[in-house]
């Protein structure tokens, strides 16, 4: 196979990955007409159409899933092999692509790096926060965090955090109108804020404790959000009970801004792990970034 080939098979990953002929134009740093032109002549060459177009998104069809499954990790090792050449620099150095959930960033990623950052100048941590379970492979990210539990079985995990203590929570004002619920069972009684799942686009479920076995809740409630700082909020609002880490609630149970229901039956949740892909050779400025994070009892 030709360079300008493998070049060509290499572009046409970045358009599968990104689902846009646009953004994929600036991430290679081309002309999206070029970029067109490169896909329709990867197309004529296999004899077979790769990408479904319309005129709001593009994917791969089953035969450019098919190709994107095998030639998607070996560029992905291609590139980790070239960021690791950084290593030879005399200071680590890179960008680190992390998924993860609100509260693991502000809680254990951001404290976690704070030192790694001022004591390597040339890593760059970029973050985001979501609360689906990110594929980190086929979404290009170095690495995810999320509770223990939740990560495929095919991926390295590093605990980077104890057990999780969560705390169903109301405002005085909501409970001046429902009564406080002695059991699980009485939660049918309430309302919830739920969170929302992108993934799945469900609500998610509360752990608690029923009869010595741990089981998942799903109350009803007239408001669904996104982030679990809009959560706590609008559980101070009073729009009914609140499921948060108690960390993130410790201030406002002080105050008597919130009030804890049914702690005997709220068991922590298994703590954050970071996880990462099997790669052959890590860069010295990642190996760095899972230490830094590593939890240790």
């Amino acid at each position: 196979m030709r360079r300008d080939e493998i070049a060509d098979l290499a572009a046409f990953v970045v358009v599968a990955e990104e689902g846009s002929f646009t953004k994929a134009a600036r991430r290679l740093g081309i002309a999206q007409s070029g970029l067109s032109q490169i896909v329709r002549r990867t197309e004529e060459r296999l004899g077979m159409r790769l990408l479904s177009r319309t005129t709001r998104s593009v994917a791969p069809t089953e035969a450019g899933e098919r190709l994107l499954a095998t030639l998607g990790p070996m560029l992905h090792d291609l590139d980790a092999a070239v960021a690791s050449l950084g290593d030879l620099r005399d200071r680590p150095s890179g960008t680190i692509r992390v998924t993860t959930v609100e509260h693991a960033a502000k809680t254990i990623l951001l404290p976690g790096v704070k030192q790694l950052l001022r004591d390597n100048p040339d890593i760059r941590v970029d973050v985001t926060i979501d609360y689906g379970l990110a594929d980190v492979v086929a979404d290009r990210f170095d690495a995810g965090i999320r509770l223990g539990g939740e990560i495929a079985k095919d991926m390295i995990a590093v605990r980077i955090s104890p057990d999780i203590p969560m705390a169903i929570v109301g405002s005085p004002d909501y409970f001046r109108t429902h009564p406080v619920p002695t059991s699980p069972a009485r939660l049918v009684e309430h309302k919830a804020v739920n969170l929302r799942l992108p993934t799945s686009q469900t609500v998610n479920g509360w752990r608690l404790m029923r009869g010595g076995r741990e089981t998942r809740v799903r109350l009803e409630g007239q408001m669904m959000l996104n982030t679990i700082d809009l959560i706590r909020d609008a559980a101070l609002d009073g729009h009914g009970l609140a499921y948060l880490p108690l960390d993130m609630v410790q201030s406002d149970l002080e105050r008597g801004d919130l009030v804890q229901v049914l702690a005997k039956f709220t068991p922590p949740l298994p703590g954050y792990h970071l996880y990462y892909p099997n790669r052959r050779q890590s860069p010295v400025a990642f190996r760095l970034f899972v230490e830094a994070l590593r939890y240790s009892e």
